[in-house]
C-alpha cells in the first residue's frame, strides 16, 4: 500500500472504525446464528424464525439513515459512541433478563438494529480523515468490517451449545466493551467541517429516477448476501438435519466468500467497468440460487452453489458502489445512506419471505426460485439503462 496513504490520515481512528463496525456487525447478525437454539426454546414456527431474524436487518436499514443524520449533527465519533452504548445495554438486558415470547426477540432485534445502523458513522469517521485520492482504501478498510458476521456465525452457535443461547449475549458484550474503550480513547472526528444532512436531503434525492435503480440493484446484491446472511443456518438446519454448529460453520463459509469479495468487486468493476461486472453478477446468481432451489448435488452441492452465489453478491456489491459516485459524485453522503436503507429492506423481504414461503408451503425451492426471478430482472433491468447511463454521464463513461 502507498505509504502517502499512511501518512495522510489519522490510522487511530481507521482502526477504532474498522473495529467498531467489524464487532458492530457480528451483533448485528447474532439471532441469526442463534435462530435453531432460540427457535427450539420458544417454540417458533418456521414463519416466525424468518421475521425474528430479518427484524434486525429492517431496523438497521431504517436507523441508517438516521445515524447519518445524527453523526453529521453531533460528530461520528459521538453517534458511535450512543450506538454502542445501546446495543450493550440491549444486549446485557437480553442476559439478565431473558425473553420467552416472539415479542421480546423482534424487541432485542430492533435495538441489534443499531448496530446494523453502524454503516453510516464508521465510514465517514474514517474516509473524512482523508484527502480524495485515498478515500476509496479508507473506506474499504473501514468497510471490511463487514466480516463480523464470519464471527457470529462462527462462534455464536458453538457458545450458544456450551453454555446456553442467553448467555452469547453476555459473552457478546466483552469484546464490544473492549472495543467501545479503544474507540473513546483513540477515535477522533476528521477537522474538517461537514455541511450536515437533513431528512428533506434525502427526500429531495428520491425525486432522482437513477436513485431508484441504484437502490433497487443495491436490494438485490446487499439484500441478497445479509438476507442469506441470516436464513442460511436455519436452512441448512431445515434442509439437511445440520445440527445448530454445523449449520453456523457452513453458512460462515458462505459469509465469509461475500465478505472478502466485496472489495475485490470495486477492483474488478474499475477493471471491466461497473455495469459489465454488475450484469455478470446477476447472470451467475440467477443460474447458482436456482440451481440450489432444485436441490443439485445434495448437502454438498448446495453449499457450493451458495458459497459461489455469495462470492458473486459481495462483488456486486462493490460493483454498485463504483457507479455510484459516477452519477452521484456531489450527493454521495445521501445517496450512501439511501442505498444501504434500500439493501437492508432487500434483506429483510428476503429473510422474511423465505421463512414465510416455508412454512406455506413446506420447501424453500420457491423462495429460492423467487429471488432468481428478482436477479433475472435486475439483468433485465441493468441492460435496458446501461445505454442511457453510457451517454449520459460525462464522469468516468468508460468505467460505467
Amino acid at each position: 500500500m502507498d505509504r502517502s496513504f499512511w501518512r495522510s490520515g489519522h490510522t487511530p481512528t481507521l482502526l477504532a472504525a474498522f473495529l467498531y463496525f467489524d464487532l458492530s456487525f457480528m451483533v448485528w447478525y447474532l439471532l441469526g446464528p442463534l435462530q435453531i437454539q432460540i427457535a427450539q426454546t420458544l417454540h417458533l414456527t418456521t414463519q416466525q424464525r424468518g421475521l425474528m431474524v430479518a427484524t434486525p436487518i429492517l431496523a438497521g436499514a431504517v436507523l441508517r439513515v438516521v445515524m447519518g443524520v445524527l453523526s453529521d449533527r453531533i460528530g461520528a465519533k459521538r453517534a458511535g459512541l450512543l450506538g454502542q452504548f445501546i446495543v450493550i445495554g440491549a444486549l446485557l438486558t437480553a442476559w439478565q433478563m431473558g425473553f420467552s415470547t416472539m415479542a421480546g426477540a423482534l424487541l432485542l432485534g430492533l435495538f441489534l438494529g443499531v448496530a446494523g445502523a453502524s454503516f453510516a458513522v464508521a465510514l465517514p469517521l474514517a474516509s473524512r480523515w482523508y484527502p480524495s485520492q485515498h478515500q476509496g482504501t479508507a473506506m474499504g478498510i473501514a468497510g471490511a468490517g463487514n466480516s463480523g458476521t464470519v464471527l457470529a456465525a462462527l462462534f455464536a452457535p458453538t457458545l450458544a451449545a456450551a453454555f446456553g443461547w442467553q448467555n452469547v449475549f453476555g459473552i457478546a458484550c466483552i469484546p464490544l466493551v473492549l472495543v467501545l474503550g479503544y474507540y473513546w480513547t483513540c477515535a477522533k472526528d476528521a477537522p474538517s467541517t461537514v455541511k450536515p444532512k437533513t431528512f428533506g436531503d434525502y427526500i429531495k434525492m428520491l425525486g432522482h429516477k437513477d436513485a431508484w435503480w441504484f437502490m433497487f440493484f443495491y436490494s438485490l446484491t446487499f439484500g441478497g448476501f445479509s438476507g442469506f446472511a441470516s436464513a442460511l443456518p436455519g436452512f441448512f438446519h431445515d434442509q439437511f438435519a445440520f445440527d445448530a454448529k454445523t449449520a453456523g460453520w457452513c453458512t460462515a463459509a458462505c459469509v465469509f466468500a461475500g465478505s472478502a469479495m466485496r472489495p475485490l468487486g470495486g477492483v474488478i468493476a474499475d477493471r471491466i467497468g461497473g455495469t459489465r461486472s454488475l450484469l455478470s453478477v446477476y447472470a451467475a446468481v440467477t443460474v447458482l440460487i436456482a440451481a440450489a432451489g432444485f436441490n443439485m448435488g445434495g448437502a454438498a452441492g448446495v453449499i457450493t452453489l451458495f458459497i459461489g452465489a455469495m462470492l458473486c453478491l459481495g462483488a456486486g456489491n462493490g460493483a454498485v458502489f463504483q457507479l455510484v459516485p459516477q452519477r452521484f459524485s456531489a450527493e454521495i453522503g445521501v445517496m450512501t445512506g439511501l442505498i444501504g436503507m434500500a439493501g437492508g429492506v432487500g434483506g429483510f423481504l428476503l429473510t422474511a419471505s423465505l421463512g414465510a414461503i416455508k412454512q406455506g408451503t413446506g420447501s424453500y425451492a420457491a423462495g429460492l426460485w423467487l429471488f432468481a426471478c428478482l436477479t433475472a430482472l435486475g439483468w433485465i433491468s441493468l441492460s435496458q439503462v446501461k445505454t442511457k447511463w453510457r451517454s449520459g454521464w460525462a464522469v468516468a463513461a468508460a468505467r460505467v
